[in-house]
């Protein structure tokens, strides 16, 4: 683990005792100290997903319901936004994972997104201003806390810091973002910002935005990394040796690669590419600095008004029948 920037001393002084409560509450519940993810890590399956509402509107039997039914039994991470989740609400949707978390033994993993300017005006646009931004991180932090025997996973606001240059506002992101990683660390908690993928951004650019989040952040555990190919569709390998390339440039970060889309790679393309399937199920992979994969970005839910696509984050039935159909055919 990563520890704090600060001395014992003012830590103890401003919440180290309510922190080691909630680390001891932890490995009262579990037996065993809070883990990093890996290989074997199972997050919640929720059955709030929209594949789930998916699976329960089809009529049983016919494509539709098929893809959506096996996309529900995937764990896969739940993206928290302030338009679905708004400040009153976040909370309870958060004690509510925990809850199906401790009845599937899995793990909370939860994608924080709604940083002020989301996406640039993108696919993905809105976001919350900051005031409202840090009140939301820090509902969200407070949750987590309390979930703090599920060991949660966060990935903090995808494409945020690859974006941050093209945008023109990397000081303004850094900051905001080591302000969210303060709202939400913990010492049971394992947070991983944005890390681009393999053909975006070089491993050495990538890595100064990630370390210069590092040293903002300042309080609590801070982050344990990184997390790439989110919403995108690299092959693993590649995302593997790209890992290894950005966190040679940092100091101990580690990283979680999403394999929720890439089981045919990519074409080039980043919104609805057509012929893309499912990856490979989380925590099936890992080593010294990938702690494990994941499926952070939810198979069957658009990323834009594009290829035919609806609204991002919208169900689309025929990409989750496209998405699952070696898998679906094999069974």
């Amino acid at each position: 683990m990563a520890t704090s920037r600060r001395t014992i001393t003012l830590l103890a002084a401003t919440g180290l005792v309510a922190v080691a409560g909630v680390v001891v509450a932890a490995m009262l519940l579990t037996g065993r100290d809070p883990e990093p993810p890996g290989p074997g890590t199972t997050v919640v399956a929720s059955a709030s997903s929209k594949a789930a509402d998916a699976a329960s509107r089809a009529s049983a039997g016919s494509p539709e319901h098929d893809a959506a039914h096996y996309l529900s039994d995937q764990p896969t991470a739940v993206w928290l936004t302030p338009e679905g989740d708004p400040v009153d609400v976040v909370g309870d949707r958060i004690a509510a994972l925990a809850s199906e978390a401790r009845a599937q033994s899995a793990r909370v993993a939860v994608v924080v997104y709604g940083l002020p300017e989301r996406d640039c005006g993108g696919q993905s646009a809105g976001g919350l201003d900051g005031d409202a931004y840090d009140e939301w991180t820090q509902a969200i932090g407070d949750a987590l806390r309390d979930a703090a025997d599920t060991s949660p996973i966060v990935i903090l606001e995808p494409d945020s810091l690859a974006l941050a240059p093209e945008c023109g506002n990397v000081p303004e992101r850094v900051a905001q973002l080591g302000a969210a990683v303060d709202a939400i660390s913990s010492e049971t908690t394992w947070i991983y910002v944005d890390g681009a993928h393999s053909d975006w951004l070089p491993a050495a650019e990538m890595a100064d935005l990630i370390a210069q989040v590092d040293r903002t952040a300042d309080d609590g555990r801070g982050i344990r990394g990184f997390a790439t190919n989110v919403s995108n569709f690299m092959p693993t390998s590649d995302e593997v040796a790209y890992a290894h390339d950005v966190a040679a440039l940092l100091d101990g970060l580690h990283a979680v690669i999403d394999t929720s889309r890439n089981g045919a790679g990519s074409n080039g393309e980043w919104c609805n590419p057509p012929g893309r399937l499912v990856g490979e199920p989380g925590g099936t992979i890992g080593d010294d600095v990938v702690d494990t994969n994941l499926w952070i970005k939810p198979p069957g839910e658009s990323d834009g008004e594009c290829n035919g696509g609806p609204a991002a984050g919208r169900w689309w039935d025929e990409a989750a029948i496209e998405l699952t159909q070696d898998v679906i055919a094999s069974e």
